[in-house]
């Protein structure tokens, strides 16, 4: 199947699509940034199955992710990935550990047979990770999950602020 690969400037907040994906912290209790803004807009409900999680695993390891409800969102399903906290002195690991976070969480849509998915710019943030490279990292690890079949039809990286904007579109057009 031949796989769109979108890119917005937005607030993941507002997209309508099976699953968005949250940059979680190890808790899943909720946060800062998008994750604070996911678990603010979806509701108790979000949160309530990230307890239930935590009961049965203990949270949720970086690169892991995990699947609840969407709550209140316009999508059915908040898929949560934990980025790696930037680390200068290990950046080959914490590519790995960025890499996971988007096939994991492209893993659970391909096993919960999504069609449409939403990523944030993981790790970007407070964690520290440097734009660019984790726009190489995400577009290059989501274009390696989709060589294998699924009945994903469309990613879309929706970027809050206009320099990731600008290093998705950059990316993208130098990929194709």
């Amino acid at each position: 199947m031949n796989t769109n690969l979108k890119v917005i400037q937005g607030d993941i907040t507002q997209i309508k699509v099976d699953a968005i994906v949250n940059a979680a912290n190890t808790s899943l209790l909720g946060g800062g940034g998008v994750d604070g803004a996911i678990h603010r807009a979806g509701g108790p409900a979000i949160l309530e199955e990230c307890r239930n999680v935590r009961a049965s695993q203990g949270g949720c390891e970086t690169g892991e992710a995990v699947i609840t409800t969407a709550g209140n969102l316009p999508s059915i399903y908040v898929i949560h990935t934990v980025g790696p906290v930037w680390r200068d002195t290990v950046p080959l690991e914490m590519d790995r550990l960025l890499r996971n976070c988007y096939s994991n969480s492209l893993a659970i849509a391909k096993s919960e047979k999504l069609k449409h998915i939403a990523f944030p710019n993981i790790s970007t943030g407070v964690y520290h990770f440097p734009k660019a490279r984790a726009a190489r990292v995400a577009i290059a690890a989501v274009r390696e999950f989709l060589k294998t079949p699924s009945e994903i039809e469309e990613v879309i990286f929706v970027c809050f602020d206009k320099e990731n904007y600008d290093l998705y579109v950059e990316q993208l057009n130098q990929d194709s």
